[in-house]
């Protein structure tokens, strides 16, 4: 039994998992590995003067020219503790050598030293090597500081309550996807965007599904205290600002309305029964098609072969992979289409004995979790009583990231 709590303190986190089964569920889905403290770098830390050593992640460069008209580079790099800016000064032709390597790589090991001005520190290359092997992406991006194995542990203890053939699906998913799903950013920007952001998010909305099926008696009484937590807390929010007299933008601004308009809408299913196992397996799938959508150093392509097993992918083979982006494909696309094609793919694969309409179901909460067409909803507004409950966890946990001190 582990205990805490969510969404300021008003969601308890509960589920029944021995020690047994703990051991059993991180040593067949492993969490990632996290640098150790020798993978860490941060310029701030180092004097001004300073030669050092560091691998790190290309996000871009350009061309500049002295005021006495001779060529340098200006670069911007990265790691997991934020951004590192260099420069290389062209002595000895070091532009035109280093150029086109830049344009080819986009990790790096780094000879320098540390620089300063105005207050800013920065790094004088001496020596650009490229890096070749296989990386932890762990150690060149951002990443949640909440504990994977912990998460790891309560994503499959939910999952192992559900029932046949839901159960079967969502494992089957995991088992093909789960070394990349354990990695993956749930965004490019605005929430989760760092790599593990799929796995808590996705927890996050198993935990406000949780709270409104299995701790509340009334699954709409629940949603009137979770939109009521959300007043309090936008109310907090106006209060603080006035007295700093601060810009600090409103997380939960715009947002009462929308969630009172999609209560309104749970309303024409006053006399349905919603299906627990219809909601957290959609929840699984929701954001799966984020492993196409998104791509970033350490990223691999096995959901691309996965649903197009005849492709050729000499295009992914060729890619300069850099920090957390858009797919070049995959935004094509979109993560909404893919969940519904991986759910789809993985039934068929599995040979998973599934009725029609519980396809359609799960289908159904995966193409309408956005709400809104003009949010990216595939569906004008969602058909069933799961479909409103989907959109209005992915809703509150996506704007609820945004407030938490420890992502």
């Amino acid at each position: 039994m582990v205990g805490n709590s969510y969404f300021y303190d008003f969601i308890p986190i509960k589920h029944n998992i021995s020690d047994s089964a703990e051991d059993k569920i991180l040593t067949e889905y492993p969490p990632p590995k996290l640098p150790s403290g020798e993978e860490f770098f941060n310029i701030q830390d180092v004097e001004k003067g300073s030669n050092v050593s560091v691998r790190l992640l290309l996000n871009d460069f350009k061309v500049h020219l002295t005021k006495h008209n001779k060529q340098f580079l200006r670069i911007n790099f990265s790691n997991n503790l934020g951004i590192i800016n260099a420069v290389i000064w062209d002595n000895q032709g070091e532009v035109e050598r280093y150029k086109p390597l830049l344009e080819e790589f986009s990790i790096f090991e780094i000879e320098g030293t540390v620089s300063e001005f105005n207050r800013r520190k920065s790094i004088t290359i001496t020596k650009l090597t490229p890096y070749k092997e296989d990386i932890n992406p762990f150690s060149l991006l951002p990443y949640t500081q909440q504990s994977l194995s912990a998460l790891t542990v309560e994503l499959f203890a939910y999952l192992d309550e559900l029932e046949s053939p839901f159960k079967e699906i969502s494992l089957a998913a995991m088992d093909r996807f789960w070394s990349q799903f354990r990695v993956s950013p749930a965004a490019k920007g605005f929430h989760h965007n760092y790599l593990g952001g799929l796995l808590k998010h996705t927890v996050g909305l198993m935990r406000f599904a949780r709270f409104i099926l299995k701790f509340e008696e009334n699954h709409f009484q629940a949603v009137i205290k979770l939109i009521s937590v959300v007043e309090k807390a936008y109310k907090n929010e106006l209060w603080n600002q006035f007295q700093s007299e601060s810009n600090n933008n409103l997380v939960w601004k715009d947002t009462i309305d929308h969630l009172y308009t999609m209560f309104q809408g749970m309303t024409q299913f006053k006399e349905d029964a919603p299906n627990y196992n219809i909601i957290i397996t959609s929840i699984l799938f929701h954001d799966i098609g984020k492993l196409l959508e998104y791509d970033h150093a350490g990223q691999t392509y096995e959901e691309f072969e996965f649903l197009f097993p005849t492709a050729s992918n000499s295009i992914i083979n060729d890619r300069k992979q850099t920090g957390i982006t858009m797919d070049e494909l995959g935004v094509m696309v979109g993560h909404i289409p893919y969940g519904f094609l991986i759910l789809n793919k993985i039934i068929e694969s599995e040979k998973i004995d599934i009725s029609l309409k519980d396809i359609h179901q799960i289908s159904h909460c995966i193409l309408c979790h956005h709400g809104l067409p003009e949010w990216g909803s595939c569906v004008r507004s969602p058909q069933t009583l799961e479909g409103y409950i989907i959109h209005i966890v992915d809703f509150l946990d996506s704007r609820y990231e945004n407030t938490e001190e420890i992502k």
